[in-house]
């Protein structure tokens, strides 16, 4: 969601530095870029060993509640080409399912600014126990949706997100917001979703098969 479906990740930077700073500590844009894909309870606990003393939900609550009031204040940019190829995928019946690592309620409340019923399913990051870039959350996607994990394409921003994609079983379609994804393992990189279409994620998903099916056989 955050950078793949919407640019909010701009607004989780400008929330984590007061916070920080708030209990005397210092927090680096560098240090920030380290977060991005991170499971929420996971980087509480890096806020906590840069000196925040609350409890890891209240850091979760805390970050969720100012990141909301930001984009109540500002509204929401949608990435380029994402509610477009939601809408295609729609059109053309294709299962689909939001899976990050915000909170439910931060999901949900993006989700309902969309104009159409985009998602099937949202998986959040309070929903699984191992968050990215462990595979589980799209491992319960795939499951909830009752579709073959080997049958999906992951589309992701963040490091984090790819390996928990790539380590899954799914083909994953990288399209870098903030930091890069060279190396991550991405089946394929591109600069957005403007141009992209269901067609071009079922390329990559014949593709990531036949790739696949080869390694198998070797």
């Amino acid at each position: 969601m955050d950078g793949t479906l919407v640019d909010t990740e701009p607004h989780w930077m400008a929330a984590e530095t007061p916070l920080v700073e708030s209990f005397g500590g210092t927090w680096s844009h560098e240090q920030a870029l380290q977060l991005v894909g991170l499971g929420l309870d996971d980087a509480a606990r890096i806020f906590q060993a840069a000196g925040v003393r609350l409890s890891v939900p209240e850091i979760v609550d805390t970050l969720t509640d100012r990141v909301l009031e930001s984009l109540a204040r500002e509204g929401v940019p949608f990435r380029p080409g994402a509610r477009e190829l939601l809408f295609a995928l729609k059109e053309a019946g294709i299962p689909t399912a939001l899976v990050t690592m915000s909170m439910r309620r931060m999901a949900l409340s993006i989700v309902e600014l969309i104009d159409f019923d985009a998602f099937d399913l949202v998986i959040a990051g309070d929903d699984v126990s191992r968050p990215k870039p462990f595979p589980d959350p799209y491992l319960m996607a795939a499951d909830e949706l009752g579709v073959d994990i080997r049958q999906t394409v992951a589309i992701e921003d963040s490091p984090n997100g790819v390996r928990s994609a790539v380590a899954a079983g799914g083909a994953v379609l990288g399209v870098p917001n903030i930091v890069s994804l060279e190396g991550t393992g991405a089946n394929r990189l591109s600069p957005s979703l403007a141009d992209e279409t269901p067609a071009t994620l079922q390329d990559l998903l014949t593709r990531h098969a036949r790739h696949a099916g080869a390694e198998h056989g070797a």
